[in-house]
Protein backbone atom coordinates (compact mmCIF):
# COMPACT_ATOMS: atom_id res chain seq x y z
CA UNK A 1 0.00 0.00 0.00
CA UNK A 2 2.68 2.51 1.03
CA UNK A 3 4.71 1.71 -2.08
CA UNK A 4 1.99 3.05 -4.39
CA UNK A 5 1.44 6.33 -2.54
CA UNK A 6 4.47 8.13 -4.08
CA UNK A 7 3.22 7.23 -7.57
CA UNK A 8 -0.30 8.47 -6.75
CA UNK A 9 1.19 11.76 -5.56
CA UNK A 10 3.34 11.99 -8.70
CA UNK A 11 0.38 11.22 -10.97
CA UNK A 12 -1.67 13.86 -9.17
CA UNK A 13 1.09 16.44 -9.64
CA UNK A 14 1.31 15.61 -13.35
CA UNK A 15 -2.46 15.77 -13.88
CA UNK A 16 -2.75 18.91 -11.73
CA UNK A 17 -0.06 20.63 -13.76
CA UNK A 18 -1.81 19.80 -17.04
CA UNK A 19 -5.19 20.91 -15.64
CA UNK A 20 -3.54 24.14 -14.46
CA UNK A 21 -2.35 24.88 -17.99
CA UNK A 22 -5.69 24.27 -19.70
CA UNK A 23 -7.47 26.09 -16.90
CA UNK A 24 -5.26 29.18 -17.12
CA UNK A 25 -5.97 29.78 -20.81
CA UNK A 26 -9.69 29.24 -20.31
CA UNK A 27 -9.61 31.55 -17.28
CA UNK A 28 -7.88 34.30 -19.28
CA UNK A 29 -10.66 34.35 -21.87
CA UNK A 30 -13.51 34.16 -19.40
CA UNK A 31 -11.97 36.78 -17.08
CA UNK A 32 -11.78 39.21 -19.99
CA UNK A 33 -14.85 38.68 -22.21
CA UNK A 34 -17.13 36.83 -19.76
CA UNK A 35 -18.29 33.91 -21.85
CA UNK A 36 -17.43 30.21 -21.92
CA UNK A 37 -15.41 29.75 -25.11
CA UNK A 38 -15.99 26.14 -26.15
CA UNK A 39 -13.63 26.50 -29.11
CA UNK A 40 -10.78 26.82 -26.60
CA UNK A 41 -10.81 23.03 -26.36
CA UNK A 42 -10.00 22.49 -30.01
CA UNK A 43 -7.01 24.82 -29.70
CA UNK A 44 -5.37 22.19 -27.51
CA UNK A 45 -5.93 19.67 -30.30
CA UNK A 46 -4.60 22.12 -32.86
CA UNK A 47 -1.42 22.68 -30.84
CA UNK A 48 -0.79 18.96 -30.57
CA UNK A 49 -1.31 18.40 -34.28
CA UNK A 50 0.84 21.36 -35.27
CA UNK A 51 3.68 19.83 -33.24
CA UNK A 52 3.03 16.48 -34.93
CA UNK A 53 2.90 18.07 -38.40
CA UNK A 54 5.98 20.29 -38.10
CA UNK A 55 8.18 17.86 -36.17
CA UNK A 56 7.16 14.44 -37.42
CA UNK A 57 5.87 15.09 -40.94
CA UNK A 58 8.03 18.05 -41.98
CA UNK A 59 11.08 16.88 -40.03
CA UNK A 60 11.88 20.18 -38.32
CA UNK A 61 14.00 20.39 -35.16
CA UNK A 62 12.04 19.62 -31.99
CA UNK A 63 12.59 23.05 -30.39
CA UNK A 64 11.66 24.89 -33.61
CA UNK A 65 8.58 22.67 -33.94
CA UNK A 66 7.65 23.45 -30.34
CA UNK A 67 7.89 27.22 -30.88
CA UNK A 68 6.12 27.23 -34.26
CA UNK A 69 3.27 25.04 -32.95
CA UNK A 70 2.66 27.49 -30.10
CA UNK A 71 2.87 30.52 -32.41
CA UNK A 72 0.42 29.01 -34.93
CA UNK A 73 -2.06 28.13 -32.18
CA UNK A 74 -1.90 31.67 -30.80
CA UNK A 75 -2.51 33.08 -34.29
CA UNK A 76 -5.47 30.76 -34.92
CA UNK A 77 -6.97 31.75 -31.57
CA UNK A 78 -6.68 35.45 -32.44
CA UNK A 79 -8.19 34.86 -35.89
CA UNK A 80 -11.16 33.06 -34.36
CA UNK A 81 -11.78 36.08 -32.18
CA UNK A 82 -11.35 38.59 -35.00
CA UNK A 83 -13.46 36.71 -37.55
CA UNK A 84 -16.27 35.48 -35.31
CA UNK A 85 -16.40 36.68 -31.71
CA UNK A 86 -15.50 40.33 -32.26
CA UNK A 87 -18.36 40.82 -34.74
CA UNK A 88 -20.85 39.01 -32.52
CA UNK A 89 -19.82 41.07 -29.51
CA UNK A 90 -20.04 44.25 -31.60
CA UNK A 91 -23.68 43.36 -32.29
CA UNK A 92 -24.13 42.84 -28.54
CA UNK A 93 -24.99 39.18 -29.02
CA UNK A 94 -25.96 37.29 -25.88
CA UNK A 95 -23.64 34.88 -24.13
CA UNK A 96 -25.83 32.06 -25.41
CA UNK A 97 -25.18 33.12 -29.02
CA UNK A 98 -21.44 33.33 -28.31
CA UNK A 99 -21.55 29.90 -26.68
CA UNK A 100 -23.31 28.36 -29.68
CA UNK A 101 -20.87 30.06 -32.06
CA UNK A 102 -17.90 28.74 -30.08
CA UNK A 103 -19.38 25.23 -30.16
CA UNK A 104 -19.75 25.58 -33.93
CA UNK A 105 -16.08 26.59 -34.24
CA UNK A 106 -15.06 23.68 -32.05
CA UNK A 107 -16.97 21.17 -34.17
CA UNK A 108 -15.78 22.65 -37.46
CA UNK A 109 -12.09 22.74 -36.51
CA UNK A 110 -12.20 19.26 -34.98
CA UNK A 111 -13.67 17.91 -38.23
CA UNK A 112 -11.03 19.70 -40.32
CA UNK A 113 -8.24 18.23 -38.18
CA UNK A 114 -9.74 14.75 -38.57
CA UNK A 115 -9.99 15.21 -42.36
CA UNK A 116 -6.42 16.48 -42.72
CA UNK A 117 -4.72 14.07 -40.33
CA UNK A 118 -7.23 11.18 -40.11
CA UNK A 119 -9.02 10.06 -36.95
CA UNK A 120 -6.26 7.63 -36.02
CA UNK A 121 -4.36 7.99 -32.77
CA UNK A 122 -0.90 9.50 -33.43
CA UNK A 123 2.24 9.68 -31.32
CA UNK A 124 5.01 12.28 -31.16
CA UNK A 125 8.21 10.56 -30.18
CA UNK A 126 11.21 12.49 -28.84
CA UNK A 127 13.53 9.89 -27.24
CA UNK A 128 15.09 12.20 -24.65
CA UNK A 129 11.64 13.13 -23.32
CA UNK A 130 10.51 9.52 -23.06
CA UNK A 131 13.20 8.59 -20.56
CA UNK A 132 11.96 8.18 -17.00
CA UNK A 133 13.54 8.83 -13.63
CA UNK A 134 12.81 7.61 -10.12
CA UNK A 135 11.94 10.33 -7.62
CA UNK A 136 11.18 9.20 -4.06
CA UNK A 137 9.75 5.89 -5.26
CA UNK A 138 7.72 7.29 -8.16
CA UNK A 139 8.51 7.20 -11.86
CA UNK A 140 8.14 10.28 -14.06
CA UNK A 141 9.15 10.79 -17.66
CA UNK A 142 11.03 13.88 -18.78
CA UNK A 143 7.86 15.00 -20.58
CA UNK A 144 5.93 14.85 -17.33
CA UNK A 145 8.64 16.79 -15.52
CA UNK A 146 8.52 19.33 -18.33
CA UNK A 147 4.75 19.61 -17.89
CA UNK A 148 5.13 20.32 -14.18
CA UNK A 149 7.91 22.85 -14.76
CA UNK A 150 6.11 24.70 -17.56
CA UNK A 151 2.88 24.91 -15.58
CA UNK A 152 4.77 26.60 -12.74
CA UNK A 153 6.42 29.03 -15.16
CA UNK A 154 3.17 29.89 -16.97
CA UNK A 155 1.24 30.36 -13.73
CA UNK A 156 3.97 32.58 -12.26
CA UNK A 157 4.23 34.72 -15.39
CA UNK A 158 0.47 35.16 -15.73
CA UNK A 159 0.10 36.01 -12.04
CA UNK A 160 2.78 38.67 -12.43
CA UNK A 161 1.27 40.06 -15.64
CA UNK A 162 -2.25 40.26 -14.21
CA UNK A 163 -1.26 41.82 -10.90
CA UNK A 164 1.80 43.94 -11.68
CA UNK A 165 1.59 45.23 -15.26
CA UNK A 166 -0.43 47.79 -17.15
CA UNK A 167 -1.62 45.08 -19.53
CA UNK A 168 -2.93 43.09 -16.58
CA UNK A 169 -4.70 46.15 -15.21
CA UNK A 170 -6.33 46.61 -18.62
CA UNK A 171 -7.54 43.00 -18.60
CA UNK A 172 -9.05 43.47 -15.14
CA UNK A 173 -10.69 46.73 -16.20
CA UNK A 174 -12.22 45.15 -19.32
CA UNK A 175 -13.45 42.18 -17.30
CA UNK A 176 -15.06 44.49 -14.74
CA UNK A 177 -16.71 46.85 -17.25
CA UNK A 178 -15.64 47.02 -20.88
CA UNK A 179 -17.48 50.27 -21.63
CA UNK A 180 -15.82 52.08 -18.74
CA UNK A 181 -12.47 50.68 -19.86
CA UNK A 182 -13.02 52.25 -23.29
CA UNK A 183 -13.93 55.58 -21.72
CA UNK A 184 -10.70 55.72 -19.70
CA UNK A 185 -8.67 55.17 -22.87
CA UNK A 186 -7.95 51.44 -22.91
CA UNK A 187 -7.64 49.97 -26.40
CA UNK A 188 -10.03 47.10 -25.66
CA UNK A 189 -9.81 45.56 -29.15
CA UNK A 190 -6.04 45.24 -28.93
CA UNK A 191 -6.04 43.94 -25.35
CA UNK A 192 -8.71 41.30 -26.04
CA UNK A 193 -6.90 40.18 -29.19
CA UNK A 194 -3.72 39.65 -27.19
CA UNK A 195 -5.67 37.78 -24.51
CA UNK A 196 -6.85 35.33 -27.17
CA UNK A 197 -3.30 34.98 -28.48
CA UNK A 198 -1.98 34.21 -24.99
CA UNK A 199 -4.83 31.80 -24.25
CA UNK A 200 -4.21 30.08 -27.60
CA UNK A 201 -0.52 29.65 -26.84
CA UNK A 202 -1.33 28.14 -23.44
CA UNK A 203 -3.92 25.80 -24.98
CA UNK A 204 -1.44 24.77 -27.65
CA UNK A 205 1.19 24.14 -24.98
CA UNK A 206 -1.16 21.85 -23.06
CA UNK A 207 -2.11 19.97 -26.23
CA UNK A 208 1.41 19.37 -27.46
CA UNK A 209 2.53 18.25 -23.99
CA UNK A 210 -0.28 15.69 -24.04
CA UNK A 211 0.94 14.65 -27.48
CA UNK A 212 4.49 14.23 -26.27
CA UNK A 213 3.34 12.27 -23.23
CA UNK A 214 0.55 9.97 -24.46
CA UNK A 215 -0.31 10.91 -28.06
CA UNK A 216 -2.97 12.86 -29.93
CA UNK A 217 -6.33 12.31 -31.58
CA UNK A 218 -8.88 14.75 -33.06
CA UNK A 219 -11.36 14.35 -30.18
CA UNK A 220 -8.87 15.04 -27.37
CA UNK A 221 -9.87 18.71 -27.12
CA UNK A 222 -13.27 18.07 -25.57
CA UNK A 223 -11.74 16.13 -22.69
CA UNK A 224 -9.27 18.92 -21.95
CA UNK A 225 -11.96 21.60 -22.33
CA UNK A 226 -14.21 19.90 -19.81
CA UNK A 227 -11.35 19.64 -17.32
CA UNK A 228 -10.63 23.35 -17.83
CA UNK A 229 -14.27 24.24 -17.13
CA UNK A 230 -14.38 22.07 -14.00
CA UNK A 231 -11.10 23.50 -12.70
CA UNK A 232 -12.16 27.12 -13.21
CA UNK A 233 -15.60 26.59 -11.68
CA UNK A 234 -14.50 24.72 -8.55
CA UNK A 235 -11.52 27.00 -8.07
CA UNK A 236 -13.52 30.20 -8.49
CA UNK A 237 -13.87 31.91 -11.85
CA UNK A 238 -12.75 35.33 -10.68
CA UNK A 239 -9.22 34.66 -9.46
CA UNK A 240 -6.20 33.13 -11.12
CA UNK A 241 -5.12 31.43 -7.88
CA UNK A 242 -8.41 29.56 -7.92
CA UNK A 243 -7.26 27.80 -11.10
CA UNK A 244 -4.27 26.13 -9.50
CA UNK A 245 -6.26 25.23 -6.38
CA UNK A 246 -9.06 23.71 -8.46
CA UNK A 247 -6.61 21.90 -10.75
CA UNK A 248 -4.70 20.11 -8.03
CA UNK A 249 -7.80 19.40 -5.95
CA UNK A 250 -9.44 17.72 -8.95
CA UNK A 251 -6.24 15.83 -9.82
CA UNK A 252 -5.78 14.46 -6.31
CA UNK A 253 -9.44 13.45 -5.99
CA UNK A 254 -9.32 11.65 -9.36
CA UNK A 255 -6.09 9.79 -8.68
CA UNK A 256 -7.00 8.76 -5.15
CA UNK A 257 -10.40 7.54 -6.35
CA UNK A 258 -9.06 5.50 -9.28
CA UNK A 259 -6.63 3.86 -6.86
CA UNK A 260 -9.66 2.06 -5.41
CA UNK A 261 -11.91 1.79 -8.48
CA UNK A 262 -11.52 1.48 -12.25
CA UNK A 263 -9.95 4.35 -14.18
CA UNK A 264 -13.07 4.39 -16.37
CA UNK A 265 -14.80 6.20 -13.50
CA UNK A 266 -12.41 9.17 -13.75
CA UNK A 267 -14.80 11.44 -15.67
CA UNK A 268 -17.73 10.43 -13.46
CA UNK A 269 -15.69 11.48 -10.44
CA UNK A 270 -14.66 14.78 -12.06
CA UNK A 271 -18.22 15.78 -12.89
CA UNK A 272 -19.48 14.60 -9.51
CA UNK A 273 -17.02 17.03 -7.94
CA UNK A 274 -18.30 19.79 -10.24
CA UNK A 275 -21.95 19.13 -9.34
CA UNK A 276 -21.17 19.03 -5.62
CA UNK A 277 -19.43 22.40 -5.84
CA UNK A 278 -22.28 23.91 -7.86
CA UNK A 279 -24.74 22.76 -5.21
CA UNK A 280 -22.72 23.49 -2.08
CA UNK A 281 -20.24 26.23 -3.02
CA UNK A 282 -21.20 27.68 -6.45
CA UNK A 283 -18.67 30.51 -6.20
CA UNK A 284 -15.81 28.03 -5.94
CA UNK A 285 -13.07 27.61 -3.37
CA UNK A 286 -11.88 31.22 -3.63
CA UNK A 287 -15.42 32.45 -3.14
CA UNK A 288 -15.30 34.85 -6.10
CA UNK A 289 -17.75 35.34 -8.95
Amino acid sequence: MSSIIPQIIANSLIAGSLYTLVGLGFFMIYRTVKFFDMSYGVLTTFGGYMMYWIFKLLGAHSILSFVLALALTGIISALMYQIVYRHLRKRESSNMVLLVASLGLFTMMQAIIAILFSSQFQTISIPVLQKSINIAGSFLTHTQLLTIGLSIIVFTLLSFVLSKTRFGASIRAIGDDEEVAKIVGINTKKVISWVFVIAGVIAGLAGLLVGLDTGIEPTMGMQLLLKAVIVVVIGGVGRIHGVIVGAFLLAFIENIAVWHISGEWKDVIAFSVLIIFLLVKPNGITGSN
